[in-house]
């Protein structure tokens, strides 16, 4: 019997190439529910999605993070979605609940047709001179910091599968 869930996580790739095809409402509804299925430390739900569309709001990130990297990039890959994490900076596993409720918005993605890319690049733009500018557009609430974006699209070119490490693995009984 196949695994539909292990099959699914198998197959997402990080992808850095998307269509100029705009997500639906009820795809971006189905994102934006893996994100809210996710578990979090003792249940706080210490965290914020942004759920961007915006593109001049994308190019502003994008151009900002490029200057802080000194590099010349598209960080969002020409996505027509990013969705940015921010936490609560009062809570200690926010960082870690925003890893989780990231990883089931991309496989949620995989899983309906979609490509996306974890983003941790969009950071360089929250430590600089706007960063509370970005906050502010971002609807953060007040105690929230970026913690992670993704981006989704319609996938315009795809990858292999990473390399498999066994050698990154213990059992320990």
């Amino acid at each position: 019997m196949e695994n539909t869930v292990l099959k699914t996580i198998a197959q997402r790739r990080s992808i850095r190439s998307y269509k100029e095809i705009s997500l639906t409402t009820e795809q971006i509804d189905i994102l934006v529910k893996a994100a809210l299925d996710a578990p979090t430390a003792r249940n706080e739900q210490s965290w914020h999605f942004s759920i961007v569309t915006n593109k001049d709001l994308m190019s502003e990130i994008n151009a900002e993070t490029c200057k802080i990297i000194d590099r010349e990039m598209d960080i969002f890959y020409n996505a027509p979605l990013a969705i940015f994490i921010s936490g609560d900076i009062n809570n200690e596993y926010s960082a870690i609940d925003a890893g989780i409720a990231v990883e089931n918005i991309a496989i949620a993605a995989e899983s309906i047709g979609l490509g996306s890319v974890i983003l941790g690049l969009p950071g360089a733009a929250f430590k600089s001179e706007k960063a509370s500018e970005f906050e502010k557009k971002l609807n953060f609430p007040e105690t929230h910091k970026f913690q992670i974006a993704i981006a989704v699209g319609v996938p315009a070119a795809s990858k292999d599968a990473h390399e498999v490490l066994p050698d990154r693995i213990s059992y320990v009984k």
